[in-house]
């Protein structure tokens, strides 16, 4: 299992995700789900394309997510005065669980086939420069993603993960689900943590630092197309999500980053995603990288007992984002 530092290590994390994906292959039905056959292929979850899944549909295929390693729960908030679902998620293990699982950093693009994939699937390809960075890359005999989209893929999808990690198709498993759906929905709101720790990568910070992590943000109502759903869970993060990480170390490099992580520290907020994203001509790549964090961070340091937080939620965006009148 992880331990952190500089010292590589394989955590296995494709093997911890493949123990629950035996759970959910035992009865995909009780989770509103299917297994779908796919000739010549692994084995392929649909979590809402073809079904309709459910919340804890959305918990597990988070969970896969992070190979296993937080706990994934929904429970009631407040958005203003308003008492509303929020998904809450908590983790001993950020780095290994978000970085090197959840963040997704694969773009799976097979002929007129596009996901955008995460999962521990990522930590045996090892091409993103996190990986090289910060010491990790693994070997697996059966590789596990999550595709964020709204079809199924073909025999073809399963060929390229396959030939990109070194197993054969059969051993690949993948779960699908749009972001139009209760289960993408949920999963994409699951979020919050890796946010911050991938704002916190990006700026420099030494994230090995980072001992524990909890984070929330609001459900949002189940968008009636996968565009509005990109709106709504950006969304949901950018403007209502907090999150608090246990850190080591020096209170000086804490406080001089701290502010530099919230939503609101990018040029580009202010506006509902969905309004940002059009302004980009629907180009992630043309929109503030740093725009993608959660709208409040608390740090605490775990040596000096100093806390140190940024960042505030923004009720009106989220209301107008989620339609609520």
């Amino acid at each position: 299992m992880w331990q952190s530092g500089l010292e590589r290590r394989f955590l296995e994390l494709n093997d911890l995700a493949s123990q629950l994906i035996e759970d959910v292959a035992e009865g995909p039905e009780d989770l509103r789900i299917a297994q779908q056959d796919v000739q010549g292929s692994g084995l392929l979850l649909d979590f809402g394309v073809e079904t309709e899944g459910g919340l804890e549909a959305g918990c597990v295929l988070a969970s896969i997510c992070m190979s296993g390693l937080a706990d994934i729960e929904v429970k009631y908030g407040q958005l203003g005065d308003l008492g509303w679902p929020h998904v809450v998620v908590q983790t001993d293990s950020p780095v290994a669980a978000c970085l090197f699982s959840q963040y997704a950093g694969w773009q799976i693009n097979v002929g007129k086939y596009f996901a955008m994939g995460s999962g521990p699937m990522r930590a045996v390809v090892a091409k993103e420069p996190l990986f090289d960075k910060l010491w990790y890359r693994e070997e697996a005999e059966q590789v596990v993603g999550v595709l964020e989209a709204s079809k199924l893929p073909g025999p073809e999808v399963f060929e390229y993960i396959a030939d990109e990690t070194g197993v054969e198709a059969t051993d690949v498993v993948l779960c699908v689900a749009p972001t139009s759906s209760m289960a993408g929905n949920l999963q994409v709101v699951a979020r919050s943590v890796e946010t911050a720790m991938h704002k916190l990568y990006e700026l420099g910070f030494d994230v090995n630092r980072i001992r524990s992590a909890i984070g929330s943000a609001p459900l949002p109502p189940v968008a009636k197309n996968d565009l509005e759903g990109i709106g709504r869970t950006n969304d949901a993060i950018l403007y209502g999500g907090r999150v608090t990480l246990w850190v080591k170390g020096d209170d000086e490099s804490i406080a001089e980053i701290v502010t530099r992580v919230p939503a609101s520290s990018s040029a580009a907020y202010g506006q509902p995603f969905l309004e940002i994203f059009e302004a980009a001509g629907r180009d992630f790549y043309k929109i503030d990288p740093l725009l993608f964090s959660p709208a409040e961070i608390i740090l605490q340091n775990v040596d000096t007992g100093k806390v140190h937080i940024a960042g505030q939620i923004n009720v009106d965006v989220l209301r107008k984002s989620f339609g609520i009148a």
